[in-house]
């Protein structure tokens, strides 16, 4: 199982990015996905997560600004970020926890990060 990420970048503040992260591999169905970010010098930090049914949380800070979706189909999540930031730089990593088969136990998985880099 992996998980792709892309469609972080340079972008001047105010700008918008929108990334998407794919689960491929043996999968037989996903639960929470969801979007952390981490800065320099800092931890890890939840940033937004919709479970299967919908459920979303928002960390307080992107809340207003961010929008997470997801397409149980593809096995992706997307993160919009609109009104972006310079605290807002950091890597930003997806996550999925998922299962092989039913009944089987959830596994967490994460992407390989990707940079958002937001300049004032």
């Amino acid at each position: 199982v992996q998980l792709q990420a892309s469609g972080g970048g340079l972008v001047q503040a105010g700008g918008s990015l929108r990334l998407s992260c794919t689960a491929s591999g043996t999968i037989f169905n996903i639960n929470v996905m969801g979007w952390y970010r981490q800065a320099p010098g800092k931890q890890r930090e939840l940033v937004a997560s919709i479970g299967s049914g919908g459920t979303i949380n928002y960390a307080e800070s992107v809340k207003g600004r961010f929008t997470i979706s997801r397409d149980n189909a593809k096995n992706t999540v997307y993160l919009q970020m609109n009104s972006l930031k310079p605290e807002d730089t950091a890597v930003y990593f997806c996550s999925a926890d998922l299962r092989y088969s039913s009944g089987g136990a959830w596994y967490p998985y994460w992407g390989q990060g990707t940079q958002v880099t937001v300049s004032s």
